[in-house]
């Protein structure tokens, strides 16, 4: 269960959270381009160089040009909405310092990699593979510090299990099947499930395609895609990891 120790930790882990918020928009900003392109260095409309820091190069919430106020990235909002979700999950969640430090770096991976993935249906592989190196790495300190390696070889196994698995579908079904940025998530998204415990994969995955799913329906029911549309499952991936951290306590 939450405690009033971990209730009052909300405000500093928000302020903290908000505070790399402008790092994570000039990562969507310059990462959602269709493959094969270089990434974005500025404005598209006047050129104005973005960044996360700066008076003039900063990214604000506003999403906007500081030049010429064309929308830059992700929409306004939306990416302080999700860290202060993911903070929440985390402060819900109540694991241990050690866990909680990989879970972080996985946020701060998963964030903008859910917004380039909505934007233009890809999932950078600097972004990818930063979140899997990272995060085994770190859950690895964790079973260090907590003596328990099994879980830490169990998370491996779950992360390259779905990892190959989500490959072997490109493979098999090409655009039908998963994409192969979605196999490179899966490493560690699905290994911060495996951490957790078989249950939490199964439960993740779940909410992950139901997700998928459901949305896919709503989108044919309104018209907005058709049969042979194509949905990213990265973004459902990242929330049903979200959605099974949170629903499993520490």
């Amino acid at each position: 269960m939450t405690g009033p120790s971990e209730v009052a930790s909300w405000p500093a882990r928000g302020l903290a959270a908000l505070a790399i918020a402008p790092a994570l928009r000039w990562l969507v900003a310059t990462e959602s381009v269709p493959y094969g392109q270089p990434r974005r260095s500025g404005c598209d409309t006047c050129g104005t160089p973005i960044g996360p820091v700066g008076p003039i190069r900063t990214l604000s919430p506003r999403a906007r040009c500081a030049n010429c106020g064309a929308r830059v990235g992700a929409p306004p909002l939306t990416v302080e909405f999700l860290l202060l979700l993911a903070v929440a999950v985390l402060v819900v969640a109540g694991r241990p310092l050690p866990e909680s430090i990989a879970f972080t770096w996985w946020v701060g991976c998963a964030v903008p990699l859910f917004f380039v993935d909505v934007a233009v249906h890809r999932l950078p592989d600097r972004l990818t593979f930063a979140a899997a190196g990272g995060t085994l790495a770190l859950l690895g300190v964790a079973a260090l510090v907590t003596g328990d390696p099994s879980a830490w070889w169990r998370a491996v196994l779950a992360g390259l299990g779905a990892g190959l698995s989500f490959g072997v579908s490109t493979l098999l079904l090409g655009q039908r099947g998963f994409g192969l940025g979605d196999a490179k998530l899966a490493l560690s998204s699905v290994a911060l499930l495996g951490w957790l415990g078989w249950p939490a994969v199964v439960l993740g995955l779940l909410l992950a395609f139901t997700g998928s799913a459901l949305c896919a329906l709503v989108l044919l029911a309104t018209r907005r895609i058709g049969w042979r549309g194509h949905l990213p499952f990265g973004p459902f991936l990242i929330l049903g990891t979200l959605g099974a951290l949170a629903l499993i306590r520490g």
